[in-house]
């Protein structure tokens, strides 16, 4: 009985001090595979942050949210914002590849790689000004972080802020607290900015393909002399009618509409979104 029970000890002992060891060399091994790979965190970063951060001629990576792709880039100069240049003819290539292969000003969300952060930020893609690399990219391009503005403007482009959030994770967010007339102007950026994605987070829930219809069909929108009504009288309202100003083009013909957009909400929770059947009654 005595010897029964001196094996079970010792049975409990090698339990015991083999489960250290293995949790040891587990420890171990995770050690040695978070060395290998760096620890990146995503946050947004105000302009005169990464302005010192990433000063000029310093290298960086972007990687494009929607398609995943990457490519190296170097900062040649800016003091609003950063004037970028691909690296070398391959990053040209894989830039070109992500805006469909047509070199556009559209605003993309992108997250720029730099030691052991990714910055979200947003870009332009389209060749212009001077460019001092052998790269076979005809220029620089744009790259906007949170304040940053462009050469004429004194306040942050919309276009840029909205790319921003959203590499961020923090564009629903926005979406949620802003008024009736911000996702006016939302809806006005997505278009012009050929964004069906962004466009449909504005517009309510109606038949599908809907904000993609009215990208392919509108290749510029402007709205104007809204309706207004004092910010303090918007919190009780469930739905809005605002008069406005249309003016897009289609097609190449340029149409001009004075009419009234519905925004609404379903519930007091709820974001504002414009009705999308009232949208196209009356841009057809």
């Amino acid at each position: 009985m005595y010897f029964a029970r001196a094996i079970l000890i010792y049975l409990l002992f090698l339990m015991i001090v083999t489960g250290k060891a293995e949790a040891e060399m587990m420890k171990d091994k995770k050690s040695a595979i978070s060395s290998q790979f760096p620890s990146f965190s995503i946050e947004i970063q105000p302009w005169h942050t990464v302005n010192e951060m990433i000063p000029n001629k310093s290298f960086f990576t972007i990687i494009d949210v929607e398609t995943g792709l990457s490519f190296n880039v170097q900062r040649r100069a800016g003091s609003k914002h950063a004037d970028v240049q691909p690296l070398t003819r391959e990053d040209t290539k894989i830039m070109k590849r992500i805006y469909g292969g047509e070199w556009s000003w559209d605003r993309r969300a992108i997250l720029v790689q730099y030691n052991d952060s990714l910055i979200p930020a947003s870009m332009n893609g389209m060749p212009h000004g001077a460019g001092a690399l052998q790269n076979g990219f005809p220029g620089h391009f744009c790259v906007h972080f949170y304040g940053s503005t462009t050469h004429k403007t004194p306040t942050p482009d919309l276009a840029h802020k909205l790319m921003i959030l959203k590499a961020g994770g923090e564009l629903h967010r926005y979406l949620y607290n802003m008024d009736p007339y911000e996702s006016l102007h939302i809806m006005e950026v997505a278009i012009n900015q050929h964004d069906d994605n962004l466009l449909s987070l504005v517009l309510t829930k109606g038949k599908e393909g809907t904000a993609k219809k009215l990208i392919n069909e509108i290749e510029y929108i402007d709205i104007s002399e809204l309706s207004l009504l004092p910010s303090e009288d918007l919190h009780p309202f469930f739905g809005l009618i605002v008069k406005a100003k249309l003016k897009w083009v289609s097609s190449e013909q340029t149409h001009v509409q004075r009419g009234e957009l519905i925004l609404r909400k379903n519930s007091p929770e709820d974001q504002w979104a414009i009705d999308s059947e009232a949208l196209i009654k009356l841009v057809h």
